[in-house]
């Protein structure tokens, strides 16, 4: 064993030329940091250590949330403990309340969108929170806790607004009775969903509640590592998965299939006249939503449950939606798919399917994006206090494109 005493350890240089060979656009490729909270490979993606196969399968959207927010799985007391906790915290302050009221105006002249109105929301929120301006562990998660039970209450208020009837659950965030999954849809109702709507959109949440260092997680770390505060990553995170080429793309990929049907028909389903669609598409270089990943380059793991599940629920539905039975908008979307796959080698990603099945579950295309904030609040918080635990504050460097230095009085 040798016995020298170790080198120094040298500064890492900061130059912009040493730095320049490592340039990717996008960050393509780029390693932004350590998690201990999610891990993306291409046949698998592990929420602290279990696979999102075995958590669809086995667990609950509740207990999903606890072992991100909380570290581990639940034991049956925590659980317990945690469910309580988040039936508790769901009524929203008045000043949120009103202020959701008062943006009716704002969202049918188009002014605004339901993910506006969250945003702004959240934000209000910090304000009434005793925890606010603390970044420790501890408050950092009594807030996360908080945000999880009452993002969803925005969300149903926001839609009754919308719906120009009255609010429901006003004083108690809807029916304590209900898990988290049902209440949020109870809420944007008012009727008690079914079992089977349950279980989809609680497997939904499962697979939406965190994917690693994503725009809108690596957003909410940006903003934590300057040690702001909980409230105010969240809402930089909800404005980052408002675009499209992110949290958008499940509304995107729904109104293409809305336009598909437009123009092909239902009898065009399943013809060439779809195929004829995508390939106008193609030539046109449309950007078509809900397709391709870039991380994952052999599909979307996430995909298949979403789909497999949403298609077994429009087998049972009744009635049209959006003029035609449930399960043809599935026959619709797997004809897409297969283009995509035949001639451009493109899978889909979760953001397709989740397009179809809440359509068919009569959920209003502009709250799909809000629903996906519903779930990643849960990966969001777990990030922003794993950063206030271990931070450094990211600031990385930049290559100028600008003109050469000029003599401003030359």
């Amino acid at each position: 064993m040798s016995t020298a005493t170790p080198a120094a350890p040298t500064a890492k240089s900061n130059s912009k030329a040493d730095a320049q060979a490592a340039f990717a656009k996008g960050l393509d490729g780029v390693i932004g940091g350590q998690t201990a909270v999610c891990s993306i490979e291409q046949d698998k993606l592990i929420y602290r250590g279990y696979e999102i196969h075995d958590l669809a399968e086995h667990a609950t959207f509740e207990e999903a949330a606890f072992l991100l927010l909380e570290g581990h799985k639940p034991s049956k007391d925590e659980l317990t403990r945690f469910k309580a906790e988040i039936v508790a915290e769901r009524a929203l302050p008045t000043a949120v309340t009103v202020f959701i009221e008062s943006s009716g105006g704002w969202l049918a002249s188009g002014r605004a969108v339901p993910m506006d109105v969250l945003r702004t929301a959240v934000s209000i929120l910090g304000h009434t929170d005793p925890d606010c301006q603390s970044v420790t562990k501890d408050a950092n998660l009594r807030k996360a806790k908080r945000l999880l039970a009452k993002i969803p209450t925005i969300i149903g208020h926001m839609q009754n607004v919308i719906d120009n009837r009255a609010i429901i659950g006003r004083e108690l965030g809807g029916d304590p009775a209900l898990d988290h999954a049902a209440n949020m849809l109870y809420m944007m109702t008012g009727r008690r969903p079914t079992a089977a709507e349950v279980k989809v959109m609680d497997v939904s949440l499962i697979l939406y509640a965190e994917h690693e260092f994503n725009a809108s997680t690596f957003t909410s770390r940006v903003i934590s590592g300057t040690f702001s505060d909980m409230h105010g990553a969240v809402t930089g995170a909800i404005a980052a998965l408002k675009g499209p080429l992110h949290g958008g793309a499940n509304e995107a990929a729904m109104e293409m299939l809305k336009e598909i049907l437009k123009d092909c028909g239902e009898a065009g389903i399943g013809t060439s006249k779809v195929d004829a669609w995508m390939q106008q598409a193609f030539d046109s270089k449309r950007k078509l939503m809900g397709f391709g990943h870039r991380v994952y380059k052999n599909g979307d793991h996430r995909a298949g449950i979403l789909h497999k599940l949403g298609k077994q629920m429009a087998a049972t539905l009744k009635g049209n939606f959006g003029g035609i039975p449930a399960g043809k908008w599935f026959e619709l979307g797997e004809q897409v798919q297969k283009i995509m796959l035949e001639k451009k080698n493109i899978h889909p990603n979760v953001d397709f399917p989740c397009g179809m099945t809440y359509f068919t579950m009569n959920i209003p295309v502009p709250q799909y994006t809000p629903i996906f904030v519903a779930a990643r609040i849960t990966g969001w918080a777990a990030h922003i206090i794993e950063q206030h635990g271990d931070n450094r504050l990211i600031r990385p460097l930049s290559i100028y494109t600008g003109p050469a230095e000029k003599k401003w009085n030359s």
